[in-house]
Formats: C-alpha cells, sequence, structure tokens
C-alpha cells in the first residue's frame, strides 16, 4: 500500500522466503508506461554494482499467469522516512545525518557509474535529456487534461520556457527519475537499504536527481511543493551541506545546470501527479483513503515553484 502506480504485492513462501512482485496499474496505459521488463533490466544490472536495490529474481513476460506481466524481487528490510501524505518521520534523530550520507552517497554511486559498461548503454538515447524530458512529461499532461479536468496555463508556458533555455548536458548517466524519500528504505540505525521503483529511469544527465532530491529535500520551516516532508522533522543534513559533499565527492558540479533541473523538476512533478490524479479519476486505481484534493494542491504548488525556480535562470 502507499503507491499510486504499479501495484506491488509481498509474497511469503511456504519455505520462509520473502519475495515481492510488481506489475502495471489496472486499466488502459500510456504507450510504453509502467514497462516492467525494462525495470527488472535496470535492477539486475544494479545488482551488486554498489547501488543499493533489491536481489533480482525473475521476469515474466506472458500476461496469461497474472494478467500483466511482472517480475520478481527480493524482500529488502527498511521502511520509507515518512511520506508526502504524513508528517513526521518514525527514524531516531542520532540516526538522521547516517540516512542523509546514504541518499548523497547513492546520488555519487549513481553518477560514477558507467551506464555502458554496467550494460544498460542502449536503455535509451543519450543526447538532449532535458528535450526528452519536456516531451514526455507534457505528452502526458495534454492526455491527461481532459480526463482530470484540470489545466493550466503555467504547465504550457513552462514547458516552452525550459525547452528555450536547456542547460547542457553533463556525462550519460543512468537517471533514476524519482529518486526520493518515497522511493528508498531505511533501516532503523539509518542505514539506506534500497531504492525502489525504476520505472521511468533513463539515461541522462544525473543532476536531474540530485535536483530532483533536493526538491523534497525540505527544511524545518519550509513547505513542501508535495505536502509535509519527513525531512522537515529536522536532524537531516542542510541543502547546502547535501550538495556540497556530492559537489567534493565527485569534484565539482554544474551548479547553474542544478538550477535549470531545479525549475524542470519541479515543473515534471507537475505532470506526474497530474498523471497519478486522472488515473484514479479514471478509476484505474481505487481513491478510498486517497486525498484528491491534496493532489491538485500539489500540482498547483508545483507549478508555483517551478515558476520561482525558472525566474534564476534568466
Amino acid at each position: 500500500p502507499g503507491g499510486h502506480s504499479n501495484l506491488t504485492y509481498r509474497i511469503d513462501g511456504r519455505d520462509g522466503c520473502v519475495a515481492v512482485v510488481r506489475r502495471p496499474p489496472l486499466g488502459e496505459l500510456l504507450p510504453k508506461a509502467h514497462d516492467m521488463g525494462r525495470e527488472y533490466r535496470i535492477i539486475s544490472a544494479l545488482w551488486g554494482s554498489g547501488v543499493p536495490v533489491a536481489r533480482p529474481y525473475g521476469f515474466c513476460a506472458d500476461p496469461a499467469v497474472t494478467g500483466a506481466p511482472f517480475y520478481v524481487m527480493g524482500f529488502v528490510d527498511g521502511a520509507m522516512l515518512g511520506s508526502t501524505t504524513a508528517e513526521g518521520t518514525w527514524l531516531d534523530p542520532a540516526a538522521r545525518p547516517r540516512a542523509s550520507a546514504g541518499f548523497a552517497d547513492t546520488i555519487v554511486a549513481l553518477a560514477r557509474l558507467d551506464p555502458v559498461a554496467a550494460g544498460l548503454g542502449d536503455l535509451g538515447r543519450h543526447d538532449d535529456f532535458a528535450g526528452r524530458q519536456l516531451t514526455a512529461w507534457y505528452r502526458s499532461w495534454v492526455a491527461s487534461a481532459p480526463a482530470a479536468g484540470i489545466d493550466d496555463r503555467r504547465a504550457h508556458e513552462l514547458h516552452d520556457y525550459l525547452a528555450a533555455h536547456k542547460a547542457p548536458q553533463g556525462p550519460v548517466r543512468l537517471v533514476h527519475g524519482d529518486f526520493g524519500v518515497h522511493n528508498a528504505l531505511i533501516s532503523p540505525e539509518g542505514a539506506l537499504t534500497a531504492v525502489l521503483d525504476w520505472e521511468v529511469a533513463s539515461l541522462g544527465d544525473g543532476l536531474a536527481d540530485l535536483a530532483y532530491l533536493m526538491n523534497m529535500w525540505t527544511a524545518p520551516d519550509e513547505v513542501a511543493h508535495r505536502g509535509p516532508s519527513p525531512i522537515a522533522a529536522g536532524g537531516f543534513w542542510p541543502r547546502e551541506r547535501f550538495v556540497a559533499y556530492v559537489a567534493d565527492a565527485l569534484g565539482g558540479l554544474d551548479t547553474e545546470a542544478l538550477a535549470y533541473y531545479v525549475a524542470l523538476n519541479y515543473w515534471r512533478t507537475a505532470c506526474i501527479v497530474h498523471g497519478v490524479y486522472t488515473r484514479y479519476v479514471r478509476g484505474q486505481k481505487s481513491a478510498d483513503g486517497v486525498d484528491l484534493d491534496a493532489m491538485v494542491a500539489q500540482v498547483d504548488r508545483s507549478l508555483g515553484l517551478a515558476v520561482e525556480a525558472a525566474r534564476v535562470l534568466g
């Protein structure tokens, strides 16, 4: 429970083995969306690489087995720090610096990973990452708007502005695309035990993941664009220390490009939440217990923050 996209199930075997099955959501899907085989291929390549993922067990492309393609992965101990719909975090304050380091080290590990050497060089195009993101998520917004009953001129204006002011792309890296506190498991001691949900991963600029995470890395006195953040509970590294740590580990980073990806990711988040909201409106997932009004508010906040972030780009 807790996810808004793919369906995820825990399996307890008679022999005591615990595993996880993942499959696409119900209903009609956008082309190329929710590709279980692609996600399984990514975690298989990352297993043992230093980027923490669940152990890959197997992929089944035959929809006759469960009604959809699915894959099986290991069950990893740990829990998310919190959620975007609940305040606070269960993690003891003494363990929060270690958790901060775990997120930063994962960003560094992804930045150092050569996707070609890892066997992922043909995962997608290597060029124009920002342009591809703008095209894909703008298509999602336009396709979802009629059913959602929500359109916003800022979504269109930001798309055009960001397309005209794209940052130069850095070295080609594997970009998770949704690397946040909601997609990482943390042990009670603060260790990051696994990064989940590689569905939208692609090849591009690793600064995009750092910017996306920093957009969620909310200080105690800030209002998060996706609702209350567990980071706001305090005790975690401030953004400045986080970015400085990553920059030091990598021998520097392009701060102007990072600022661009901050704006792009606020806009992209609005498009993502807009699409998730649309799936609930269409009845593709049960809306019981889901605050749909909060999703609408998230879209509005994210677009507003994207406008503010874009202003500093010139």
